[in-house]
């Protein structure tokens, strides 16, 4: 799989449509509720439509290939961020506005989790150890600003670096290594088993958030007899 840095020239679309992404997020959130939330839902939307239109305008079938897969994947993130918010209690979602699920979580959120994925796996050419790193990063800067910009914040009684909730980063690793691993296992498979290894890869991304908690915040780590 090429990777973004790789071949500037041929994908020029695939930068633009996230120099866009950025022209317009920048726009939406500094509007007020409820504009901003509808703002945050139409550009997610076309987002999604624009950047596969653009991997295949470049001719890059791999990249148009993890952009629609990654797809499925955003639709199953709504079910992790529905157990931190409404089971576990560590994550709010502010309501600016849009339509929400359950009243917990903004439908944006089933197509937000595309771009920084996107830019984890296809930046690290499809190798699920620096997807890992590279997502750690990515999500890293995207808790720290979220709360300013009103996307979300934790909550709960969690242990908190710069803000951020720590037990979050390491199943956000965990999540960019199976993004890798799912996508490459299944890029030439038909579409039930793509829909299947991305509910699979939410899953598990669901499961490192839980140990992750427990064991960071929960987990008293003593003996007893």
């Amino acid at each position: 799989m090429p990777t973004l840095t790789a071949s500037r020239s041929s994908l020029a679309p695939v930068l633009g449509v996230h120099v866009a992404l950025a022209v317009a997020g920048a726009v939406v959130l500094s509007l007020d509720a409820p504009a901003k939330g509808w703002g945050v839902l139409v550009t997610v939307v076309v987002y999604v439509f624009a950047l596969r239109a653009a991997c295949r305008r470049a001719g890059a079938r791999d990249l148009e290939a993890l952009a629609s897969f990654l797809v499925a994947v955003s639709v199953f993130q709504l079910l992790p961020d529905w157990v931190l918010a409404d089971l576990i209690g560590t994550l709010r979602f502010p309501d600016t506005g849009g339509v929400r699920v359950d009243d917990v979580i903004p439908l944006a959120m089933a197509g937000m989790w595309v771009a920084p994925l996107f830019a984890a796996v296809a930046l690290s050419g499809g190798r699920p150890a620096v997807a890992a790193v590279l997502a750690t990063a990515i999500f890293f800067g995207a808790e720290l600003a979220a709360p300013g910009l009103g996307l979300w914040e934790p909550t709960g009684d969690t242990h908190r670096f710069a803000g951020v909730a720590v037990y979050v980063l390491p199943a956000e690793a965990a999540l960019g290594w199976a993004t890798a691993v799912a996508f490459r296992a299944t890029r030439r498979l038909d579409l039930v088993h793509r829909v299947a290894a991305a509910l699979a890869v939410s899953t598990f991304y669901l499961g490192a958030l839980v140990l992750s908690h427990f064991l960071i915040d929960v987990a008293g780590w003593r003996l007893t007899a």
